[in-house]
């Protein structure tokens, strides 16, 4: 029996330094140095505005995001003949065909 607990007390002195090293090792000045970065991100933001002309035909997807004028004596515009309507885009106005969607007049911003 006391050859056991010999044993057992030389090996947990032989093991107490590996431990204590292993502590130190993360506590020591690495921790507290600090790492710093700089990152840069370029945004390239390409606004392209399409330029209206008389006869254009517009896309389905161009009459989706366009504002119909109902009250256009409100913008003292005229009334539009049947068929067609005035609608706002980027504070331009145009009449344009209802089925078709084909511009028939451009009224730039006042």
């Amino acid at each position: 029996m006391k050859k056991f607990f010999a044993i057992l007390l030389s090996a947990t002195v032989l093991a107490a330094p590996l431990a204590a090293q292993a502590q130190d090792r993360h506590s020591g000045p690495d921790r507290t140095r600090t790492v710093t970065r700089t990152v840069t991100i370029q945004k390239k933001v390409v606004v392209v505005k399409p330029r209206w002309s008389k006869g254009h035909r517009m896309t389905a997807a161009e009459r989706r995001r366009m504002a119909e004028i109902r009250d256009y004596r409100r913008y003292r515009l005229s009334a539009p003949p049947r068929g067609y309507h005035w609608v706002k885009v980027d504070n331009d106005f145009l009449l344009v065909g209802v089925a078709s969607g084909v511009i028939s007049s451009f009224i730039a911003a006042r």
